[in-house]
């Protein structure tokens, strides 16, 4: 919000500079605008002396003074300028304009935070993507979170958003899925000597084959099968098995509140000829070779440290082929910006997957798809890893995470680090209902808001619907002054987490908030004797709690006005 009126004003003093040719430099380079490390130094800061002083032949000090001189208080917006270090130009917001801020907030509503930054250009995000062979598990989860955020703070920064998921439901492993619900079907566990290897074990397992048994009708997604009771006939347990465990994914999810525009099968690739097109594509354009009974794609000339084989002695394609064919397919779609959230084991296929795209020769770019990589996640229990699951058996699922400790929690744990950085997710501290839990920490700030308009209410007080600018000029000490400066600061906060891929943003700016409301609160009295500044801390209030409303929706979690 602020940060979009100071570039302007940038420009416009340096237009100025350049009319009484004080300045030279054409075209002008972009403005950015930055904070100060150090608040005391400013509200913003921009770098731009230091990047025209070598073409002004100027020293960036020099330059920055010019600037300023040209800059004056605009109109009042700015308090003052300064010149600091090298030559950054320090810029002092006035407190008559952050005031007039919250007026802003309260004409944008429930829509406040949102920007146009993106301009409503297409982009598709790719997400969860779970291989249908059981419930999803705490990776899953996190990456649920992580995606289903990224859109909706992409969303919010004014791009137009698809959701995608991808359902892997060919190959080896769905081939296991299916021998292991056949197993069970006859009765065979999983500590007899004609247990597969690779074959599943957890409870779930004996939920589908008993519902096979049962002959039950499953619906799943778009999906559709009845299954015919048979144990010996295993392409309709297959069918059956990835139906009945879509139908469990996509419930998870619900319970999630995370949802999706379009389903993709891998399987279709195959059955619409995709895979194949794709490689007959890459051999007619000279990028493939036949070696040791095998084809391989020559993905050193896209940057691979080696080449890559597509189909295997056995006439099988590796697993990047028909993601591939799959990326293809998005792009004929007309998405020209493709994000795919995916868990870190996948790192090395976005290299391959980038290479295929490559050597198709059809207008790809080089960084296209971009990629979203989240690390590991560890649950803790009573300082103990929780490493398994009563229905899974093997891994803690993200139903186990939502029953335990709520969706709320479970979404804003998952959101508190950056993706690529490794996650412990405490159950004990997110059970607590304490401010050492930090979703009840920033959930508690937006109930303790509305207690306070409660008891404000029952004193005969209530924030003023639509006060003058000057009423607002006795919001004047930091805690008042700081909290507003928070306030404005969200819009910029959606933007950057959307240029970065980075929702964790959001869960900074909340608990900051969150903090700097319980340290006002805890440092000036709301209700008091002076009608004009009781009246002028309920519209601040008011403002605070529509705001740690507005970004925790675009998070997906509640805004609680009793806890």
């Amino acid at each position: 919000m602020m940060r979009n009126r100071i570039a302007p004003l940038l420009e416009s003093a340096l237009l100025k500079a350049h009319a009484a040719q004080e300045l030279t430099t054409f075209p002008l380079p972009s403005i950015i605008i930055g904070h100060p490390a150090n608040p005391e130094h400013g509200d913003f800061s921009c770098n731009i002396a230091m990047q025209l002083a070598k073409g002004e032949r100027k020293a960036p000090r020099q330059v920055a003074d010019i600037i300023i001189k040209y800059l004056g208080d605009s109109d009042g917006l700015l308090a003052k300028s300064e010149i600091a270090g090298p030559g950054f130009i320090n810029l002092f917001v006035s407190p008559a304009a952050w005031q007039a801020t919250l007026l802003e907030i309260e004409k944008e509503g429930d829509r406040y935070g949102r920007t146009t930054s993106g301009a409503m250009k297409k982009v598709q995000v790719e997400f969860v993507s779970a291989n249908p062979t059981g419930p999803l598990h705490i990776g899953h989860g996190r990456g649920a979170a992580i995606g289903d955020t990224l859109c909706r703070v992409l969303d919010a920064a004014g791009w137009d958003v698809t959701r995608e998921f991808y359902y892997n439901d060919a190959g080896v492993q769905i081939s296991n899925l299916a021998l292991s619900v056949q197993l069970r079907c006859l009765g065979i566990e999983p500590d007899d000597p004609r247990w597969p290897e690779g074959g599943y074990q957890g409870e779930y397992i004996k939920d589908v084959a008993r519902a096979y048994l049962a002959r039950e009708t499953v619906e799943a997604a778009d999906l559709h099968t009845t299954a015919c009771g048979e144990p010996e006939n295993i392409d309709d347990i297959r069918h059956f098995a990835v139906a009945w465990l879509r139908r469990e994914q996509d419930l998870d999810l619900e319970a999630f509140d995370v949802k999706f525009d379009v389903y993709t099968l891998e399987s279709a690739l195959y059955s619409e000829g995709r895979v194949e097109a794709v490689v007959q594509k890459l051999i007619a354009n000279g990028h493939a070779y036949e070696q040791d009974n095998a084809l391989w794609l020559r993905s050193t000339d896209f940057g691979d440290d080696k080449d890559r084989v597509m189909r295997k002695a056995d006439g099988s394609y590796t697993y990047f082929v028909p993601d591939v064919a799959y990326h293809e397919a998005k792009w004929e779609r007309g998405f020209t910006r493709v994000i795919n959230e995916q868990g870190s084991d996948h790192h090395s296929t976005v290299t391959r997957v980038r290479a295929g795209l490559q050597a198709l020769d059809i207008g790809i770019p080089q960084e296209w798809p971009e990629y979203v990589l989240h690390q590991m996640v560890t649950v803790m229990r009573g300082g103990e890893e929780v490493k398994i699951s009563k229905r899974a058996g093997s891994y803690v699922t993200l139903r186990d995470l939502i029953d335990e400790v709520g969706r709320d929690a479970t979404r804003f744990f998952f959101l508190m680090r950056k993706p690529d950085a490794q996650l412990v997710f405490d159950i004990d501290l997110a059970k607590q209902q304490t401010n050492e839990n930090p979703v009840y920490y920033v959930q508690y700030a937006h109930a303790r808001i509305c207690s306070i308009f409660d008891n404000a209410a029952e004193k005969g007080f209530i924030a003023p619907e639509k006060p003058a600018p000057g009423d607002l000029a006795c919001l004047s000490t930091p805690e008042d002054l700081q909290m507003i400066k928070l306030l404005a600061a969200l819009p910029d906060t959606v933007d950057d987490s959307a240029v970065h891929f980075e929702p964790h943003r959001l869960t900074y700016y909340l608990s900051e908030l969150a903090s700097c409301f319980h340290s006002f609160y805890n440092k000036n009295r709301v209700i008091s004797e002076d009608l004009k500044l009781t009246e002028a801390r309920l519209y601040l209030l008011k403002r605070t709690a529509q705001t740690l409303k507005s970004a925790l929706s675009i998070l997906g979690i509640s805004a609680p006005e009793r806890m």
